[in-house]
C-alpha cells in the first residue's frame, strides 16, 4: 500500500509485518545521504506529494522524513499550504499519532520529520492474520478516539481515516498520514480539494464528503466506524459486493449500512451510530470517550504488558523492533 501513499506531516509510517527491514528499501544514488540533520537510511515510500525517507537524528532518534516532490517545491501557494499544516501538526499530541518532530518549510524541497512507527498497518495485519478479536477491536477504537481528540484539538480535520492510515504497535494504535488533512479554518484549503478533486478514499467517506459538503470532526467519527468494522470482520458497512467505488459512495449517501457480520452487539450498536447519515446525527469524539471510560467491561488500548493484540502478532512487532535496530546509519 505505502508504495503510492502521499503521506503528510503526520506520516510515521512503517512496512509491512513480513518485511525483512520493516518495509525499508535502499537509498538510490538520486537519494539525498542527509535531510537537514537526519542521516537518511533508506526509502519507506512515495506518492504524489513526496518521499518518504527513514532517518536517525544526530542523538539516535528513527524518525520518517518527508520531502516534498521538486513540482510542489515551487509553488509559493503550497508551501504557505504546507507550512500551516505543520503548523497545526506539531500542537498534535503524540501518545496515539506520529508526533511531529522538525521541519523546514523553507528548504529548496520543504520537509518535515515525524515519529518512526515501527509497526503494521491495520490492512497490513488483517490481510496477513485476519481480523481482530473482538476484545482488541474495542482497544483500538480507545486508542483512535484519543489520536482523533489530539487531532482535532488541534485544529484538523483528518479526512482520510482508513486501515492503511492506522499502524498498530505494542503500546497501542498510531493514527499517520495528516497530509491531506487540513486546518478547520476555511481559509486553508487542501491542495487536492484546490484543484475540484474529493479528499477521502470511498469505503471510509462520510455522506457529506462525497457530496462535497464543508466537512468537519463527525465526517472522522463516521470512518472510525468503518475502521472498527473493518478490523473485527475484514468488511466494510457499504461495500460488500459493491461492483466499484461509485456504487460505494451511492450507498454511503443512500443506503443503510451492512452490519450483519459484526457480531458483538455493544460493538455493532457503537458503529451504527457513528455510520448516521446526518453529520449532527454522531457521537461527538468526547462523548464516546466518556462512554468507553465509564465502562467497565470495556479493555484500555494498552497496558504494562501490551496484551491489547493477540499474542502471534505482538511476537511478530518485537521482532521488527528489533530490526530496526540493526540498521546501520551511514559514516
Amino acid at each position: 500500500m505505502h508504495s503510492d501513499h502521499d503521506g503528510g506531516p503526520g506520516d510515521g509510517r512503517a512496512g509491512g509485518p513480513d518485511d525483512a527491514a520493516g518495509g525499508i528499501r535502499a537509498l538510490t544514488p538520486a537519494d539525498p545521504s542527509r535531510i537537514g540533520r537526519y542521516a537518511l537510511l533508506g526509502r519507506l515510500g512515495s506518492g504524489g506529494m513526496g518521499r518518504v525517507y527513514l532517518a536517525r537524528s544526530a542523538g539516535g532518534r528513527t524518525v520518517a522524513v518527508k520531502v516534498v516532490h521538486e513540482e510542489h517545491a515551487t509553488n509559493e501557494e503550497f508551501r504557505a499550504r504546507f507550512r500551516r499544516e505543520v503548523s497545526a501538526a506539531r500542537r498534535v499530541g503524540e501518545r496515539f499519532t506520529a508526533p511531529v518532530l522538525d521541519a523546514d518549510p523553507t528548504a529548496d524541497r520543504p520537509w518535515v520529520a515525524t515519529g518512526y512507527v515501527p509497526g503494521p498497518s491495520l490492512e497490513q495485519v488483517v490481510r496477513t492474520y485476519g481480523v481482530l478479536p473482538t476484545r482488541s477491536v474495542w482497544a483500538l477504537v480507545d486508542g483512535l478516539l484519543r489520536a482523533l481528540d489530539g487531532i482535532h484539538r488541534a485544529g484538523i480535520v483528518h479526512r482520510d481515516l482508513k486501515p492503511s492510515n492506522v499502524l498498530l504497535t505494542v503500546d497501542g494504535p498510531r493514527v499517520i498520514d495528516f497530509g491531506i488533512a487540513r486546518a478547520l479554518q476555511p481559509s486553508v484549503e487542501s491542495l487536492l480539494t484546490s484543484t475540484g478533486m474529493v479528499i477521502g478514499s470511498p469505503g471510509f467517506m462520510a455522506p457529506e464528503q462525497v457530496i462535497g459538503e464543508d466537512v468537519g470532526p463527525p465526517a472522522d467519527v463516521f470512518a472510525l466506524g468503518c475502521v472498527a468494522m473493518y478490523a473485527a470482520t475484514g468488511r466494510l458497512p457499504f461495500g460488500h459486493g459493491a461492483p466499484n467505488p461509485h456504487a460505494v459512495m451511492f450507498r454511503i449517501v443512500q443506503s443503510a449500512p451492512d452490519l450483519a457480520a459484526v457480531r458483538d452487539e455493544p460493538l455493532r450498536a457503537l458503529i451504527a451510530r457513528c455510520l448516521a447519515k446526518p453529520a449532527a446525527d454522531r457521537p461527538g469524539i468526547a462523548e464516546l470517550l466518556a462512554e468507553l471510560q465509564a465502562d467497565p467491561n470495556r479493555p484500555r488500548p494498552a497496558d504494562a504488558t501490551g496484551a491489547w493484540l493477540p499474542p502471534a502478532l505482538l511476537a511478530r512487532l518485537a521482532q521488527q523492533a528489533a530490526r530496526l535496530l540493526e540498521v546501520e546509519t551511514p559514516e
